[in-house]
């Protein structure tokens, strides 16, 4: 099976579609922040949270886990791999790849 990407991004509605951990190390971690740290809100942004479905593997998103969540508005553009699309509407296996300021967020939508 091969990955593929998508460019995530939504201003009128957004929707949560996955946790991304995978692709970060320490140093990139710190490094994706400091360009982000502007961007940090005390507003929830998406439409679609706290998870009301139970996840399979656990990582929904509760009220709980959101409690300790820092948001953002929705201004940044990430690039990510991902294997597919779940029945649920979510990313299989999400991987950070690189944040995009080469794209209007206006113009990102979602890949088929």
């Amino acid at each position: 099976m091969r990955s593929r990407r998508v460019i995530a991004s939504v201003y009128l509605k957004l929707i949560y579609v996955a946790r991304v951990r995978n692709g970060f190390v320490p140093a990139s971690r710190r490094q994706v922040f400091e360009k982000i740290r502007h961007l940090v809100s005390t507003t929830m942004p998406f439409a679609n949270l706290p998870d009301t479905h139970k996840s399979r593997w656990g990582d929904e998103l509760t009220p709980e886990k959101m409690r300790k969540c820092v948001w953002l508005r929705p201004e940044a553009i990430v690039q990510v791999e991902f294997l597919e699309w779940t029945g649920a509407d979510r990313l299989r296996h999400s991987k950070f790849v690189v944040l995009r300021d080469d794209k209007n967020p206006r113009e990102v939508v979602k890949e088929a």
